[in-house]
């Protein structure tokens, strides 16, 4: 039977593969979109803290941290609704799969491991992959270039944040790391797209009801409980899980908006192979993990 905890996972899973629909539910440019997304996750997150009366804080050195950390989440999420905006949602999603392949690589300059030999072999089939997406959807390159992107980003800020937040309060360093984006974007739009002013001053009710919705469940809400999780369950259950958001994007993507998301059988064939070899990876190192923590134990 599936426990309730379960069931919140696979909501979270589920609220974050809905993230991407946004990007054609929304009409304005990618630019002010993640402007409002992340200001009003960022507003919300304040008051959740100040309701929990949660204190607000961070050394100078890890407030520097998390706002360059929160300047990544806005790239990312740029050029995310970027890649949905020239290509579709499906396209977008595919490629954020290939987080897991730069992870296998960041992580050891980071942390200061051998690299593995089993992420080798699972990047070599997530790059055939999506070399198999490349010659199915030719019409799509710029939209895959810019998810190849994204996920580069995804899996630099989550490296990144495995690093900073051991002694912080994670729905503080959110709040941090969602101002820090906020005011990335502030100063990247008039300089990059002066013409977002007006966007974000016309802003019609509707792209506004459906930002306030991405920005507070979505975001905010999406993250605090992913927080509350972690009582109960792992962050490798929970990141294991995660590979499971473009799977859940594109179908809803698919019922939401019909033949415009339609894909070719090898898209689909690409990246499901993609998906399992990366959920696959994620359980043999874990069987790994704990075969050496009994040794330890053991000896």
């Amino acid at each position: 039977m599936i426990s309730k905890t379960q069931l919140r996972l696979q909501f979270l899973v589920l609220l974050w593969g809905f993230t991407g629909i946004f990007g054609k539910l929304v009409t304005i440019s990618a630019l002010p979109m993640v402007w409002f997304r992340m200001g009003i996750a960022a507003v919300a997150i304040f008051l959740y803290l100040k309701f929990r009366r949660v204190k607000i804080e961070a050394c100078k050195s890890q407030l520097l941290s998390f706002v360059g950390i929160g300047f990544i989440i806005a790239f990312h999420w740029f050029a995310f609704y970027l890649s949905i905006k020239v290509s579709n949602v499906s396209v977008a999603l595919s490629t954020l799969s290939m987080g897991a392949l730069f992870t296998s690589f960041l992580e050891p300059i980071f942390f200061k491991r051998k690299i593995d030999v089993q992420e080798v072999i699972i990047a070599i089939i997530v790059s055939v992959c999506v070399m198999m997406i490349f010659q199915a959807n030719p019409h799509y390159v710029l939209g895959i270039v810019l998810g190849i992107f994204t996920s580069f980003l995804s899996a630099l800020f989550s490296v990144l944040n495995a690093k900073v937040q051991q002694n912080s309060d994670p729905i503080n360093i959110t709040l941090f790391e969602m101002l820090g984006g906020f005011a990335c974007i502030t100063l990247m739009i008039p300089i990059f797209q002066p013409n977002a002013i007006q966007e974000i001053a016309t802003i019609s009710w509707a792209n506004f009801g459906w930002l306030a919705l991405l920005g507070i469940v979505f975001t905010a809400f999406a993250q605090i409980e992913a927080v509350a999780l972690l009582k109960y369950i792992s962050p490798y259950t929970i990141m294991l899980n995660v590979n499971l958001e473009p799977i859940y994007g594109i179908v809803l993507a698919y019922l939401i908006f019909g033949d415009s998301e339609q894909m070719s059988p090898m898209f689909y064939f690409a990246t499901l192979v993609m998906i399992l070899a990366i959920i696959v990876n994620g359980i043999l190192k874990h069987k790994r993990r704990a075969k050496r923590l009994n040794k330890r134990l053991d000896s």
